[in-house]
Protein backbone atom coordinates (compact mmCIF):
# COMPACT_ATOMS: atom_id res chain seq x y z
CA UNK A 1 0.00 0.00 0.00
CA UNK A 2 1.26 3.43 -0.62
CA UNK A 3 0.24 6.38 1.24
CA UNK A 4 -0.88 9.54 -0.86
CA UNK A 5 1.48 12.84 -1.32
CA UNK A 6 -1.53 14.58 0.75
CA UNK A 7 -0.55 12.15 3.78
CA UNK A 8 3.20 13.31 3.60
CA UNK A 9 2.16 16.45 3.77
CA UNK A 10 -0.07 15.83 7.00
CA UNK A 11 2.94 13.49 8.38
CA UNK A 12 5.04 16.78 8.20
CA UNK A 13 2.57 18.81 9.99
CA UNK A 14 1.25 15.97 12.40
CA UNK A 15 0.92 18.62 15.52
CA UNK A 16 -0.83 20.78 13.99
CA UNK A 17 -3.27 18.21 12.95
CA UNK A 18 -3.84 16.78 16.48
CA UNK A 19 -5.57 20.37 17.65
CA UNK A 20 -8.04 19.79 14.46
CA UNK A 21 -11.73 19.72 16.18
CA UNK A 22 -13.05 17.81 12.97
CA UNK A 23 -10.21 14.95 12.57
CA UNK A 24 -9.90 14.31 17.07
CA UNK A 25 -12.27 11.47 17.10
CA UNK A 26 -9.80 9.33 15.04
CA UNK A 27 -6.93 9.70 17.38
CA UNK A 28 -5.96 6.66 19.19
CA UNK A 29 -3.49 7.13 22.37
CA UNK A 30 -1.11 4.23 22.43
CA UNK A 31 0.79 5.43 25.73
CA UNK A 32 0.21 3.27 28.42
CA UNK A 33 -2.46 1.61 26.40
CA UNK A 34 -4.18 -1.93 27.90
CA UNK A 35 -3.25 -5.79 27.04
CA UNK A 36 -6.93 -6.28 26.36
CA UNK A 37 -7.84 -5.74 22.47
CA UNK A 38 -9.49 -2.36 22.00
CA UNK A 39 -12.14 -1.50 19.30
CA UNK A 40 -13.23 1.46 17.82
CA UNK A 41 -16.36 2.01 15.32
CA UNK A 42 -16.20 5.03 13.02
CA UNK A 43 -19.13 6.36 10.57
CA UNK A 44 -17.59 8.33 7.67
CA UNK A 45 -20.17 10.05 6.26
CA UNK A 46 -21.20 12.73 3.28
CA UNK A 47 -19.77 15.79 6.24
CA UNK A 48 -16.12 13.18 6.79
CA UNK A 49 -15.83 13.21 2.63
CA UNK A 50 -16.27 17.06 2.32
CA UNK A 51 -13.33 17.58 4.73
CA UNK A 52 -11.53 15.18 3.16
CA UNK A 53 -11.33 17.73 0.23
CA UNK A 54 -12.48 15.16 -2.35
CA UNK A 55 -8.51 13.77 -2.93
CA UNK A 56 -10.08 10.62 -4.77
CA UNK A 57 -12.85 12.49 -6.16
CA UNK A 58 -15.20 10.37 -3.78
CA UNK A 59 -18.60 12.98 -3.86
CA UNK A 60 -20.07 11.55 -0.98
CA UNK A 61 -20.83 7.69 1.35
CA UNK A 62 -21.59 6.06 3.75
CA UNK A 63 -18.97 4.07 5.55
CA UNK A 64 -18.88 2.02 8.80
CA UNK A 65 -15.31 1.62 10.07
CA UNK A 66 -14.44 -1.04 12.59
CA UNK A 67 -11.12 -0.91 13.91
CA UNK A 68 -9.35 -2.68 16.46
CA UNK A 69 -6.11 -2.33 18.06
CA UNK A 70 -3.98 -4.95 19.60
CA UNK A 71 -0.78 -4.45 21.62
CA UNK A 72 2.30 -7.01 20.78
CA UNK A 73 5.72 -6.61 22.25
CA UNK A 74 6.95 -5.41 19.17
CA UNK A 75 4.42 -3.00 18.04
CA UNK A 76 0.54 -2.12 17.85
CA UNK A 77 -1.44 -4.12 15.67
CA UNK A 78 -4.27 -2.24 13.60
CA UNK A 79 -6.92 -4.06 12.05
CA UNK A 80 -9.64 -2.02 9.82
CA UNK A 81 -12.75 -3.72 8.46
CA UNK A 82 -14.48 -1.12 5.88
CA UNK A 83 -18.22 -1.77 4.83
CA UNK A 84 -20.06 0.88 2.94
CA UNK A 85 -20.93 3.21 -0.25
CA UNK A 86 -19.07 6.02 -1.70
CA UNK A 87 -20.24 7.33 -4.84
CA UNK A 88 -18.09 8.79 -7.32
CA UNK A 89 -17.83 10.45 -10.69
CA UNK A 90 -19.16 8.06 -13.85
CA UNK A 91 -15.81 8.63 -16.46
CA UNK A 92 -18.33 8.32 -19.03
CA UNK A 93 -20.94 10.82 -18.37
CA UNK A 94 -19.67 12.33 -15.32
CA UNK A 95 -22.87 11.20 -12.71
CA UNK A 96 -22.19 9.96 -9.49
CA UNK A 97 -22.42 6.64 -9.55
CA UNK A 98 -22.07 4.11 -6.47
CA UNK A 99 -18.73 1.98 -5.53
CA UNK A 100 -18.93 -0.28 -3.25
CA UNK A 101 -16.26 -0.59 0.05
CA UNK A 102 -15.80 -3.53 1.91
CA UNK A 103 -11.77 -3.93 2.68
CA UNK A 104 -9.57 -5.34 5.35
CA UNK A 105 -6.48 -3.84 6.42
CA UNK A 106 -3.59 -3.92 8.74
CA UNK A 107 -0.92 -1.29 9.85
CA UNK A 108 1.32 -2.33 12.60
CA UNK A 109 2.66 0.85 14.56
CA UNK A 110 5.77 1.55 16.72
CA UNK A 111 7.43 4.07 18.95
CA UNK A 112 10.02 5.99 17.49
CA UNK A 113 11.75 9.49 17.41
CA UNK A 114 9.49 10.72 14.40
CA UNK A 115 7.47 10.10 12.04
CA UNK A 116 8.59 7.74 9.64
CA UNK A 117 7.13 4.87 7.09
CA UNK A 118 9.24 1.57 7.83
CA UNK A 119 7.47 -0.43 5.11
CA UNK A 120 3.92 -0.69 3.21
CA UNK A 121 2.31 -1.96 6.36
CA UNK A 122 4.60 -0.34 9.17
CA UNK A 123 4.69 2.70 10.27
CA UNK A 124 6.73 5.00 12.69
CA UNK A 125 5.70 7.65 15.62
CA UNK A 126 6.71 9.86 17.48
CA UNK A 127 7.16 8.52 21.22
CA UNK A 128 6.89 11.60 22.73
CA UNK A 129 3.06 12.18 21.28
CA UNK A 130 1.97 8.87 22.01
CA UNK A 131 -0.64 8.77 20.01
CA UNK A 132 -1.67 8.14 16.04
CA UNK A 133 -4.38 9.66 14.00
CA UNK A 134 -6.28 7.49 11.59
CA UNK A 135 -7.79 9.76 9.74
CA UNK A 136 -5.78 9.37 6.63
CA UNK A 137 -4.71 5.35 6.71
CA UNK A 138 -8.80 5.18 6.90
CA UNK A 139 -9.18 7.33 4.01
CA UNK A 140 -6.86 5.88 1.87
CA UNK A 141 -8.42 2.60 2.39
CA UNK A 142 -11.63 3.67 1.02
CA UNK A 143 -9.69 5.33 -1.89
CA UNK A 144 -7.68 2.02 -2.58
CA UNK A 145 -11.62 0.09 -2.81
CA UNK A 146 -12.27 3.06 -6.07
CA UNK A 147 -11.24 0.88 -9.31
CA UNK A 148 -9.33 2.99 -11.69
CA UNK A 149 -12.17 2.59 -14.79
CA UNK A 150 -15.16 3.82 -13.07
CA UNK A 151 -18.18 3.79 -15.28
CA UNK A 152 -22.01 2.52 -15.44
CA UNK A 153 -23.14 -0.52 -16.12
CA UNK A 154 -24.64 0.02 -19.54
CA UNK A 155 -27.93 1.60 -19.84
CA UNK A 156 -27.59 3.12 -16.47
CA UNK A 157 -25.14 6.46 -18.08
CA UNK A 158 -26.88 10.03 -18.55
CA UNK A 159 -29.14 9.60 -21.43
CA UNK A 160 -28.60 13.41 -22.60
CA UNK A 161 -24.79 12.63 -22.09
CA UNK A 162 -24.45 9.65 -23.84
CA UNK A 163 -26.41 11.17 -26.80
CA UNK A 164 -24.13 13.53 -27.14
CA UNK A 165 -21.30 11.56 -26.93
CA UNK A 166 -22.19 8.89 -29.73
CA UNK A 167 -22.82 12.14 -31.96
CA UNK A 168 -19.39 13.38 -31.53
CA UNK A 169 -17.75 9.32 -31.28
CA UNK A 170 -14.64 9.50 -33.80
CA UNK A 171 -15.73 6.72 -36.42
CA UNK A 172 -12.87 4.08 -36.11
CA UNK A 173 -12.50 0.47 -37.70
CA UNK A 174 -10.47 -1.10 -35.00
CA UNK A 175 -12.59 0.50 -32.19
CA UNK A 176 -11.41 0.26 -28.49
CA UNK A 177 -13.28 -0.42 -25.34
CA UNK A 178 -14.31 2.93 -24.77
CA UNK A 179 -16.02 3.00 -28.11
CA UNK A 180 -17.73 -0.08 -27.88
CA UNK A 181 -19.03 0.96 -24.14
CA UNK A 182 -20.89 4.11 -25.73
CA UNK A 183 -21.96 2.44 -28.67
CA UNK A 184 -24.24 0.27 -26.31
CA UNK A 185 -25.79 2.85 -24.32
CA UNK A 186 -27.17 4.20 -27.57
CA UNK A 187 -30.82 3.02 -28.63
CA UNK A 188 -30.51 5.06 -32.07
CA UNK A 189 -31.28 2.68 -34.66
CA UNK A 190 -28.22 2.25 -36.98
CA UNK A 191 -27.76 3.48 -40.16
CA UNK A 192 -26.28 0.60 -43.22
CA UNK A 193 -24.99 1.95 -46.29
CA UNK A 194 -26.74 0.60 -49.32
CA UNK A 195 -23.57 -0.33 -50.81
CA UNK A 196 -23.41 -3.25 -48.61
CA UNK A 197 -26.87 -4.47 -49.72
CA UNK A 198 -25.36 -4.79 -53.73
CA UNK A 199 -22.37 -6.62 -52.15
CA UNK A 200 -24.35 -9.55 -50.40
CA UNK A 201 -25.56 -9.99 -53.92
CA UNK A 202 -21.88 -11.07 -55.37
CA UNK A 203 -21.14 -14.78 -55.60
CA UNK A 204 -17.16 -14.69 -54.44
CA UNK A 205 -16.84 -18.50 -55.34
CA UNK A 206 -17.01 -17.69 -58.79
Amino acid sequence: MAYPKKYIIFAHSYSELQEVAKFSQYKIALRNFPNELQVYDFQLDNEFFKHMDGAADIQKGSVKVALSVKKTPAAFEFSFDLQGLVYVPCDRCLDEMPIEVNSQNRLFVKFGKEFSEESDEIVIIPEEEGEINVVWFIYEFVALSIPMKRIHPPGKCNKIMTSKLNKYKPDTSGGGDEDEEVEMESDAPIDVDPRWDNLKDLNLDD
